[in-house]
């Protein structure tokens, strides 16, 4: 299965390997450049780029120039970056056709998440991830199976739901609510202690896999490998 590739635009190659790091490690190719004239050398020579993030303030060609440029030819996904809160920054961008816009400083764990959201929505992520895996755990979403270590285990159809979902975020903290509006969908009314009787059915079918899905007090769940 082939990675979707991910462009990082920043000057600051700190800034650089910080995101790229995250993404590689959530299966992503990543190329990077280091400033606007870099960018669209980069964009240009490879048609299959998926997602681009883009810093607004760089030498030679800035981010909105490089924006503007790909919109020319290309409705490929962009997040840009900025140091700078100004809001007619944000509108700027989005006047451009910039699909998200993050203030720097900021979480990469939530950039990561905004990249497959983004890929998600624009059907990107769902044709490359039918079949996930995490930590010797095989989630087939075509064929609603799942199996630990070779192994097939059976799961009713919102124990599935929710593994995926929880294999989908892993490393982020996620709300019992969050969960139950992601998962039951918000058509639901019932208790969202129901997520806990689920919980704790499927960690027991997961065996000692089970152990990723951590209990965050207070709060809901989080997924570690």
């Amino acid at each position: 299965m082939a990675k979707l590739k991910i462009l990082v635009v920043d000057d600051e190659s700190r800034m650089r390997k910080l995101v790229r790091d995250f993404l590689v490690k959530q299966n992503y190719d990543v190329i990077e450049a280091a400033d606007g004239s870099e960018a669209l050398d980069a964009f240009f020579a490879d048609q299959s780029i998926a997602l681009v993030i883009l810093d607004v303030m760089m030498p030679k060609l800035d981010g909105w120039q490089v924006c503007q440029e790909i919109r020319n030819y290309s409705k490929v996904p962009i997040i840009m970056l900025t140091a700078r809160g100004d809001e007619r920054d944000e509108l700027q961008g989005f006047k451009l056709g910039v699909d998200e816009y993050i203030s720097k400083p900021f979480s990469p764990k939530i950039l990561v998440a905004r990249v497959e959201a983004i890929l998600r929505r624009t059907n990107q992520l769902e044709q490359e991830q039918q079949v996930i895996e995490c930590n010797g755990i095989i989630v087939d979403k075509t064929a609603h199976v799942v199996s630990i270590d070779g192994q097939v285990i059976e799961l009713s159809f919102k124990e599935f739901e929710l593994l995926t979902y929880f294999i989908e975020n892993k490393g982020i903290a996620l709300s019992r609510e969050k969960i139950l509006n992601s998962v039951w969908n918000y058509d639901y009314f019932g208790d969202a202690r129901t997520i806990d009787t689920h919980v704790k059915k499927l960690r027991s079918k997961m065996g000692d896999k089970g152990e990723c899905i951590k209990t965050v007090w207070g709060m809901g769940y989080k997924f570690e490998a």
